[in-house]
């Protein structure tokens, strides 16, 4: 197998690996707000949104140590052990008790640092700046996949559905755990890459992949991924992209978690309102995996570079939000376990909010697909360090949105979206443009990023 047959098979392998671990966590995260209400009436206590807020919370703070992790356990074997974790916390909801699901949260938060800044590394090493916006698209699609499963099967298996039982609930989360437990084995099909670098030539991605028996050379490499974490997060483009990747944290909490409860709650939608999160989720995940794909096969002739994706994914985001204003009643997600009879500025419709469902993937897959590229082309170099800032500020963000989801109306969360998505928007623009000009100067193909 030539190199670069290589490096796409280890991409193909990783999203598929992602989508088998995510078909399960994700769908989990759809319905936990839903499961936990339909719980708290028993002896748990717990809350969908309150895990989440935990779990985006320490993986936020996680990601300062991710880079060293990954540096010392590489990042294949940092992937599997955060797998497992992955897999206990979705286990849990098959005999739920309110400590075990918080601790389980804090768990599987540290795991999520580690998961993602192990991905950003292995995406990155086997790619190059022809290549990146290809594998990123490539990825993208192959992980939202997961949206599509697990939520298929939530449809089918809770339509005609006003109360989750205990059976139902069982049956679901023994089949994600398996789900993800598949995913887990399969990073173990990665190919590690031969290092190609010359003697004396400084890389710390290869530095992170460097297999060396010595634990001092270890954690030598540990600190330098820390140090090099907290030099770049100061610099000028990434303070910028940071704006860019608050909003995919805020709408990453809200098409994630939120939506599916609003939906859930709004009891004009009638029997079908349960079953309707599934058919959410599964329209996202379409979304998701259209714009994935589509960015990916196009990034190889976008002479226009990243900015008209960008473009596109908040103009579709507006539209979404603005029909979710006038679709959705403003108390749906915080609605008590009976749900909501409320309205809002029309008779709720099934069809608009599946219709927003897709809008949302769509315009998520913007965002994250340039932002997966342009990280893995400014910081070819540093690839570990700057997808752990990447995620640090990605998942501070979900955590603060999942805590104030307890309490915000829904026309309080999509303004926040707004304001937030506007700038972010501007931000990456900016970025852009700057690395354009580089790249310019330096006599490179535009249109190869």
């Amino acid at each position: 197998m030539s190199p670069e047959s290589k490096k796409l098979f280890n991409i193909i392998i990783l999203g598929v690996s992602f989508m088998f671990l995510f078909t399960a966590f994700q769908t989990c995260g759809n319905i936990a707000q839903t499961v936990t209400t339909n719980l708290n009436n028993t002896d748990f206590h717990g809350s969908g949104y309150t895990s989440m807020s935990i779990i985006y919370g320490v993986f936020s703070a996680s990601n300062l140590i991710s880079p060293s992790v990954v540096a010392i356990a590489g990042p294949q074997f940092s992937m599997v052990i955060s797998g497992i974790f992955y897999s206990l916390y979705i286990a849990v909801f098959i005999q739920p008790t309110t400590w075990a699901f918080y601790t389980a949260s804090v768990f599987i938060g540290i795991a999520a640092a580690v998961l993602w800044t192990a991905q950003g590394n292995c995406l990155t090493i086997n790619s190059d700046e022809n290549t990146i916006g290809r594998n990123s698209g490539v990825f993208w699609a192959l992980l939202q996949s997961s949206l599509f499963f697990g939520n298929l099967y939530i449809y089918f298996a809770w339509q005609g559905k006003t109360h989750i039982s205990e059976s139902d609930r069982r049956t679901v989360f023994i089949a994600l755990t398996v789900i993800s437990l598949v995913g887990t084995v399969l990073f173990f099909l990665i190919r590690k890459q031969e290092d190609t670098k010359t003697p004396g030539e400084e890389d710390s991605a290869s530095e992170i992949l460097e297999d060396s028996s010595s634990a001092q050379n270890k954690m030598m490499r540990a600190v330098a991924a820390f140090k090099q974490s907290i030099k770049l997060s100061f610099t000028k483009e990434m303070m910028l992209l940071s704006v860019t990747t608050a909003y995919t944290g805020l709408v990453l909490t809200f098409f994630s978690g939120v939506y599916g409860t609003c939906i859930g709650a709004v009891n004009r939608f009638g029997s079908e309102e349960k079953s309707l999160i599934g058919l959410s989720g599964i329209f996202i995940g379409v979304g998701e995996i259209l714009g994935g794909g589509i960015f990916g096969l196009l990034s190889k002739n976008n002479r226009f570079g990243r900015n008209p994706i960008v473009m596109l994914g908040i103009v579709v985001h507006f539209v979404a939000f603005y029909l979710i204003f006038f679709n959705v009643p403003n108390d749906a997600p915080i609605a008590p376990m009976e749900g909501t009879d409320d309205i809002a500025y029309m008779m709720p419709s099934k069809e608009v909010a599946i219709f927003c469902s897709f809008l949302l993937g769509l315009g998520d897959s913007c965002f994250n697909t340039q932002l997966l590229s342009i990280l893995g082309f400014l910081y070819s170099e540093d690839s570990a360090p700057a997808f752990a800032i990447f995620k640090f500020v990605q998942s501070i963000c979900a955590a603060v949105a999942y805590f104030y989801s307890n309490y915000f109306v829904l026309q309080w969360q999509l303004l926040i979206m707004v304001v937030v998505g506007f700038f972010g928007t501007i931000t990456f623009f900016t970025v852009e443009w700057e690395a354009a000009a580089a790249l310019v100067a330096r006599g490179s193909d535009y249109s190869s990023i």
